[in-house]
């Protein structure tokens, strides 16, 4: 097999807050894997994609084929273009997460928008991409993807925890990995600050000068979700139907709500690591800038070390991993575990366009 990968990585959240893209060289020593993130952008989304993205959903299947088709071309120019301004001399292939438009395992689809067809036509470039497809119909989630990333090149933390639109966690448990998501994060946190014509919550600050509501925070934490066993995960149509059929039935005031969501967060999250003994946590994604949130979850956590790595890291470890999920597809080695997800077996996510 070949040792060293050269690979882009693209990621698109369901936070909205733009393309990440990052370049990234795999080695493989012995049975350890070495990483490095060369090159790095995210790609803001204008006020139409943002726009196109949301309510993308919402269309005819007609529609939604032919914006599979536009965002796959999309994410091909824009991959060119990141190889261009960086003057990138070598990349292997592409691997490309998409944008999560439908999510519903327990009715056995999932769908990333975002042709790999398409891609590979606008880059000329080979991808890979729909990693989620193929453990669906064997009967898991789908997700989270990111634990064998965890497990093989982050190994040295006990707790791994992403936030971004969704927070979700992994860790080994008597030598199985699991995984799954907590809660909800950015998708709602960023909604309330669109209520005040913002964004995102910088810092948490709007958050931070809001009061918690024992009610609220309450009714939070008893979502029937919370008691379900891994596997499970989350999507868009959970937060909509249950998490906001909740929060918006409250009168309370955007900042109060925020703060109240945040100290959710924080407890849902140290909740599962106190349950399994503390350890060392690392701490990623856009939420890991929330100092406010941060603090929330160290006051609940003294025992841990929580370790928030360099803006790189936190900001395109996702990019990164999927890019390490591409170079396990190339190799045909499993790359979505059957502890994580539930499915019937380990499997080898990932469709394969060549050119």
């Amino acid at each position: 097999m070949q040792q060293t990968y050269r690979v882009i990585g693209l990621m698109s959240g369901t936070s909205l807050d733009g393309l990440d893209i990052a370049y990234c060289i795999f080695s493989e020593q012995g049975k350890t894997w070495k990483f490095s993130i060369e090159k790095a952008a995210t790609v803001n989304y204008d006020g139409n994609w943002r726009k196109v993205l949301q309510q993308a959903h919402k269309l005819s299947a007609a529609d939604i084929l032919k914006l599979h088709n536009t965002y796959g071309e999309y994410l091909g120019k824009a991959t060119a273009k990141f190889i261009k301004d960086n003057a990138i001399k070598k990349v292997d292939f592409v691997a490309s997460h998409g944008h999560t438009i439908f999510h519903q395992p327990e009715k056995k689809f999932t769908f990333q928008l975002g042709s790999g067809a398409a891609l590979t036509a606008a880059c000329k470039l080979p991808v890979v991409n729909d990693f989620r497809s193929l453990d669906v119909a064997l009967n898991g989630q789908g997700a989270p993807l990111v634990p064998i990333g965890d497990k093989l090149l982050f190994g040295e933390y006990k707790h791994c925890i992403n936030l971004g639109g969704f927070a979700n966690i992994s860790f080994d448990n008597k030598g199985k990995r699991i995984a799954f998501d907590i809660c909800p994060v950015n998708i709602v946190l960023n909604h309330l600050a669109s209520l005040n014509g913002k964004e995102f919550d910088k810092g948490g600050r709007m958050a931070a000068s809001g009061s918690i509501d024992k009610d609220l925070y309450k009714k939070l934490n008893n979502l029937p979700y919370y008691k379900q066993n891994p596997p499970k995960s989350l999507g868009r149509e959970w937060v909509e139907e249950v998490f906001m059929h909740v929060l918006n039935k409250s009168k309370l005031p955007t900042e109060d709500k925020m703060a109240t969501v945040v100290m959710h967060i924080a407890e849902q999250i140290a909740g599962i690591i106190r349950s399994q003994k503390n350890g060392k946590v690392l701490l990623t994604g856009g939420g890991a800038f929330n100092t406010f949130l941060v603090e929330q979850i160290q006051g609940l956590l003294p025992s841990c070390e929580i370790v928030i790595p360099s803006d790189e890291i936190v900001k395109y470890k996702e990019a990164l991993i999927f890019a390490f999920l591409g170079v396990l597809r190339w190799e045909g080695k499993d790359n979505c575990l059957a502890s994580v997800t539930g499915a019937s077996t380990n499997n080898k996510g990932g469709t394969i366009y060549l050119v």
